[in-house]
């Protein structure tokens, strides 16, 4: 059925639910790439048998990499700003138990089950024998889940939300408050930057910890749930004031157009090389970092919300069917993308030819397999 050309669709905001299926497509993408790059960043780098040059790897990094410092925090701007009115909905409990359910089950089944047999095969097919032992606990993410590390933080982020909802429900009610000025957003945004870059100091970007929940991500993720929650019953979600989205896009796009030319600027030239001061520890790289990835997620998130809302208000069969099927898409990309890169293994060619292809059919792949998932299963139920 082809969805009514609204914003609003019942209990759910169309243009938040297009904008999400758009960012798992655009994640899957980023995924298949990152496997192939030397730099490293998606599981299947741990064995991969070809690498980008690293020419190829720098224009990359340069067209897609900005996005890989804001998306996340753009899933967790749209989970803030839908998790109030859930939460109100359904009731403690149920909201309790449906996260549970929803998150935490595919969590734990990916960590336990699933993702350790997928390396397993990817191991086997670099010619390398491993233990269940090793996947679980001797690689340098522990109890990994592949990308359902999100699931795991999410669900966290909406139970401590719930149990803030149950204290404070006792005292008073939940007051709306408004965004009006941009003003609002840099203090955010420098307020980010500086709890990332002290956090940085003692957890570098990229270290690893058990069930992999990217502590040294949080930060940024814990700030743009708690802003959507904020800001949840202002509006925000159905509408972005035309003023910050057009101030946000113009942040945004001077970034963007900024951050490449920094890089050369400063001789980054070979990222698997130079991007560890970048990671974190006390220095200008860490701040400089920070900087950049805490004024992308608070503007970036803000812009791309008010695009949603302007653009991705329309229907239609394929859609309406990504959609309905994207947070499946999500969970399923992780076995999907590296199975593909397995197939092609034999195939005689360079990363610059498999990560495309990886990319391109795992995104159809991910999609096409969520949506039978949903429709044809009771798994539907879950996801």
């Amino acid at each position: 059925m082809t969805v009514v050309p609204r914003t609003q669709q019942g209990t759910r905001l169309y243009s938040l639910d297009a904008l999400r299926a758009l960012l798992v497509a655009w994640i899957i993408g980023g995924h298949a790439l990152l496997g192939y790059s030397a730099v490293g960043g998606w599981a299947y780098d741990e064995v991969n048998e070809v690498t980008f040059t690293t020419s190829v790897e720098l224009v990359l990094a340069a067209i897609f990499g900005p996005s890989a410092l804001f998306f996340m925090g753009t899933f967790f701007l749209i989970a803030g700003l839908l998790t109030p009115r859930s939460l109100r909905h359904k009731g403690a409990s149920q909201f309790v138990a449906g996260r549970i359910l929803r998150l935490g089950v595919p969590f734990l089944v990916s960590a336990a089950i699933v993702w350790p047999l997928v390396m397993w095969l990817a191991y086997l097919s670099s010619g390398q024998t491993v233990s269940y032992s090793f996947l679980l606990s001797g690689r340098e993410r522990v109890f990994d889940s592949g990308a359902l590390w999100f699931a795991e933080v999410l669900l966290i982020f909406s139970l401590v939300y719930a149990g803030w909802r149950w204290v404070a429900d006792r005292r008073e009610n939940e007051r709306q408050r408004v965004l009006h000025s941009v003003n609002q957003l840099w203090v955010l945004a420098v307020l980010l930057a500086l709890t990332t870059f002290l956090l940085r100091v003692a957890i570098p970007a990229r270290a690893s910890a058990f069930g992999d929940v990217h502590l040294w991500q949080w930060p940024q993720l814990g700030a743009m749930f708690g802003f959507g929650v904020l800001f949840a019953s202002s509006g925000l979600a159905e509408q972005v004031p035309h003023r910050l989205r057009r101030a946000s896009g113009m942040v945004t796009l001077a970034t963007l157009i900024i951050v490449p030319v920094l890089a050369l600027v400063i001789g980054v030239d070979n990222l698997a090389a130079d991007m560890g001061p970048f990671l974190g520890g006390w220095n200008w790289q860490s701040a400089l970092l920070a900087t950049v990835e805490s004024v992308l997620v608070v503007f970036g998130s803000v812009w791309l919300l008010g695009i949603a809302q302007q653009r991705l208000i329309r229907g239609g069969k394929v859609r309406d069917s990504a959609i309905r099927s994207s947070f499946a898409a999500f969970v399923l990309q992780g076995p999907v993308l590296i199975m593909l890169a397995i197939a092609l293994r034999p195939m005689p060619a360079p990363a610059e030819v498999k990560a495309p292809l990886v990319g391109a059919i795992g995104i159809v792949a991910c999609f096409g397999l969520g949506w039978i998932l949903i429709s044809r299963t009771k798994l539907g139920r879950l996801l």
